[in-house]
């Protein structure tokens, strides 16, 4: 029996080494794959968003009404981005997702509030991601103590001690629970996607060419487009069946409300369903074996799931993590689905979210066919 030798022992450490050195992907999944989570979750990650674009549906200029909508702006957590002029404005806004919040002020609000009577302001939350929302919330109901102290003086004195001279009633509209699964289970959707579809695909052409398949395959005469687009057909079929999962265990398991279109939202997910597929062929096209797809995908998958506002408020993110996200489809896809799913949204509200994942499919489906054709070479 030859017993150990160090010296061959070394020798295979350093063949491992050289090899790892060679395969520039693995190397820079090495690197590359702390360093991203460092950032991300040091940077952009924040369950605590501020500066979250609000409405004001104002009826009455007051100095009450103004000292109110300016404590607002101080607490940091609320940003006047619209002034509309009437609720079905407001309503229509916060269905697009243009705004989370809408301030709406009565007509007689400062009337009521002179004559003693606590009048109330209205204050509707989009709550589709109830801890978006919650800290803004509860700092709005805070500050009506300290606009009191601040503003009724003199004659008025009199009312500030006992109940606030005035109130603000929250309508949580979407989710009026605030359950986390009404937001987590449709954005799930877009991440089981994600993952499966890329993966998926992303071994589609590397496995052809690890078995030697290939060769029979290019000896078809088939063009680039034909053969790609031949191979993602299958996986067409196997995402709407996973969505359809989803959505069934979403409605049935956890009470998900589904009060939009069903074909709508088929009609969204084949399009996302595009898209994602597009990313695998192109990690196919570009990944010389399944290893190295397989550590491809994984690299994309964790900005999609922590960029798109999966998991953390999307609005919480600084500037730079929302321009990566919104460079991801996954983004869009869960905004619509929860706008499907929570809002009834239509056409009209989705195509802001249509259009980006329209461009992204074409653009890298250009891109694949380039890698795939060299690959012929």
């Amino acid at each position: 029996m030859i017993g150990f030798s160090f010296t061959r022992w070394w020798a295979i450490v350093c063949k491992e080494f050289l090899q790892l050195k060679r395969d520039r992907v693995t190397f820079g999944m090495i690197v590359g794959i702390p360093i991203v989570q460092l950032v991300l979750f040091g940077y952009a990650i924040n369950t605590d968003p501020r500066h979250l674009p609000t409405a004001v549906v104002s009826a009455d200029q007051s100095e009450f009404t103004r000292s109110y909508i300016a404590a607002m702006k101080t607490t940091g957590y609320f940003a006047f981005t619209l002034e509309l002029p009437d609720e079905d404005a407001a309503r229509a806004a916060l269905a697009r997702g243009d705004v989370q919040f809408v301030v709406s002020i009565p007509a007689d609000f400062t009337r009521k509030l002179v004559r003693g009577e606590r009048p109330a302001l209205l204050l509707e939350v989009d709550a589709t991601d109830p801890v978006a929302a919650g800290a803004a919330v509860g700092s709005a109901q805070a500050l009506v103590t300290s606009v009191a102290l601040k503003d009724m003086k003199g004659a008025l004195a009199t009312l500030v001690p006992g109940p606030p001279p005035f109130e603000v009633r929250v309508h949580k509209l979407y989710n009026p629970e605030g359950l986390t699964q009404f937001n987590i289970v449709p954005g799930l959707m877009g991440i089981v996607l994600t993952m499966t579809m890329v993966l998926m695909t992303g071994l589609a052409i590397t496995r052809e060419r690890e078995r030697g398949t290939m060769e029979n395959l290019l000896a078809t005469p088939t063009r680039p487009v034909e053969v790609m687009t031949g191979k993602i057909v299958p996986y067409v079929f196997i995402g709407l069946l996973q969505a359809t999962i989803i959505v069934l265990a979403a409605v049935y398991m956890f009470g998900v409300p589904f009060v939009g279109s069903v074909l709508v939202l088929y009609a969204v997910a084949l399009l996302f369903i595009a898209a994602t597929l597009t990313v695998g062929i192109t990690f196919s096209s570009l990944a010389q074996n399944q290893l190295q797809a397989m550590q491809l995908t994984v690299f994309y998958f964790l900005p999609s799931i922590l960029l798109s506002g999966f998991m953390f408020p999307f609005r919480g993110m600084p500037e730079w993590a929302q321009v990566i996200g919104h460079a991801l489809p996954a983004t869009y896809f869960m905004h619509a689905a929860r706008g499907i799913l929570l809002k009834g949204a239509g056409w009209v509200e989705l195509w802001p979210d249509l259009w980006p994942m329209m461009v992204f499919t074409v653009v890298l489906m250009v891109v694949a066919l380039s890698f795939y054709r060299k690959t012929l070479d």
